[in-house]
């Protein structure tokens, strides 16, 4: 079974409860969470050896983050205890035309003060097949874009195929900053996978004719843009999600892909998710599901079809964590989404 190593930032996650104002909350939520680790925990469900890379504070809350992680399988040897405080991200979701909001509480984290110094790289990568990584990392500090781009390096060295999900966070790093520093990383990156927004936004490569809050997609400008970023990047695969966000609570959900090689494109079937539980993750469930699809030598489209059904069912599950299996997956990407009860 092939191995799969990730590097980020996971942190503690309070939202509240019963889509509250967080003004209203008496008592938060509790779980852990953030990109990279998500997709670790996914493809460790569907069976795969996964490790993930992070720096934690040498205390209790740095040891439960370590437990939500080994609970599911994730490989956890290459953690750096270090640095002072485990970030934290407040959540209040949305419902029907209200959206969800996002406060980070991350400066100075463990994670972004780490450097080279705290991690092996060579052992990290000398027996993984993939490396995973986000926009998300490199935005939280100079230090970590630094970090990320000598892990780049290092897991190129050893032959390792990686993806990045280019996850513009804008309260992070604005977009100029962005499409500095992703730019020049750009040159280690395999498989591009991201979102309209995170295209224009880090990249600098725009859809024409799509506006997602009205629902208008055009997949000939997705077509386009992806041509041009394989043309300036060398990619093997493009891929970007598509939602159209009709409300807080109702999204429509397809993706499409593009062969780099080939210039073949395709565009999955669209889930309609109404009622939304929980859709903080779904990026990173699309982004596992795709990642398993394509290490399981899936065609191109089955495994598209995969990641996006993958990630329809994360919309339906609270928390960071997809913890869905991989029959259930295969269920939904066959066609049988009635959610009628199993006895």
């Amino acid at each position: 079974m092939k191995k799969v190593v990730t590097m980020g930032e996971i942190m503690l996650r309070l939202s509240t409860p019963n889509h509250e104002r967080l003004i209203q909350a008496d008592e938060f939520d509790v779980c852990y969470g953030g990109g990279e680790a998500n997709v670790a925990v996914s493809l460790s469900n569907y069976g795969y050896e996964t490790e993930f890379v992070t720096a934690l504070p040498e205390h209790a809350m740095g040891d439960c983050a370590i437990a939500a992680l080994r609970k599911y399988g994730v490989g956890t040897h290459h953690i750096a205890r270090c640095g002072e405080r485990l970030g934290i991200y407040y959540l209040e979701s949305g419902s029907a035309m209200r959206p969800s909001n996002v406060i980070y509480d991350r400066a100075g984290s463990s994670m972004a003060t780490a450097s080279g110094a705290d991690f092996d790289f060579d052992a990290i990568f000398r027996d993984a097949d993939h490396f995973h990584f986000t926009g998300i990392t490199p935005a939280i500090s100079d230090a970590a874009a630094k970090l990320t781009k000598e892990a780049l390096i290092a897991a190129k060295k050893h032959g390792v195929t990686v993806s990045v999900d280019l996850n513009f966070r804008k309260k992070l790093w604005s977009s100029e900053k962005a499409k500095e520093v992703m730019t020049d990383l750009m040159q280690y990156v395999d498989i591009c996978i991201g979102n309209e927004e995170d295209a224009e936004k880090v990249l600098g490569f725009k859809a024409a004719n799509s506006n997602v809050e009205k629902g208008e997609l055009n997949l000939a400008g997705y077509e386009e843009i992806f041509k041009q970023m394989v043309e300036k990047f060398h990619f093997k695969y493009v891929v970007s999600s598509l939602r159209q966000s009709i409300s807080a609570s109702n999204n429509g959900w397809s993706a499409c892909i593009m062969d780099g090689e080939s210039g073949k494109f395709y565009h999955s079937k669209t889930y309609s998710i109404t009622p939304i539980v929980d859709r903080v993750g779904g990026g990173d469930s699309f982004a596992a599901g795709l990642l398993c699809g394509l290490l399981d030598e899936k065609s191109m489209e089955d495994a598209l079809e995969f990641a996006v059904a993958a990630s329809a069912l994360k919309h339906t599950i609270p928390g960071d964590f997809n913890h869905v299996t991989r029959a259930e997956v295969e269920n939904l990407a066959g066609g049988d989404g009635s959610g009628r009860v199993q006895r």
